[in-house]
């Protein structure tokens, strides 16, 4: 899990399509970005969205109420350790019960449960 800097919530990987990028193509960018982690992603193939809420509705363009979200897994290497972006200060290696008990978004709790059940 990584921490924001500063919204100061615990989150995964995420950001935005850039134009030209399918979803993968995204969250691969995004794990480089965010981690220093090349790897590919594998798509989990659940689909979520969310209101945009009204707190921060200004860093979304005019006109955007919903975001569609797809989620990714990847295989982290053996003894590798993330080096965070500007975006992150700090991060944690954790049990899906306490990732889940951190986690800021609620479509993210269902994803890692999701994700954790598939492992099962």
């Amino acid at each position: 899990m990584l921490h924001r800097a500063v919204e100061d919530y615990w989150h995964v990987v995420a950001g935005v399509v850039e134009d030209g990028e399918t979803f993968a193509e995204a969250a691969a960018r995004e794990l480089r970005e965010e981690t220093g982690l090349d790897a590919p992603v594998a798509e989990v193939r659940m689909r979520q969205s969310y209101r945009v809420p009204d707190e921060i509705r200004n860093e979304y363009l005019g006109g955007v109420d919903e975001v569609a979200i797809e989620n990714f897994t990847i295989a982290v290497p053996g003894g590798w350790e993330p080096v965070l972006n500007e975006e992150h200060d700090h991060y944690r290696w954790l049990s899906l019960a306490d990732a889940i008990a951190i986690a800021h978004w609620p479509e993210t709790k269902e994803v890692l449960a999701a994700v954790a059940a598939s492992f099962s």
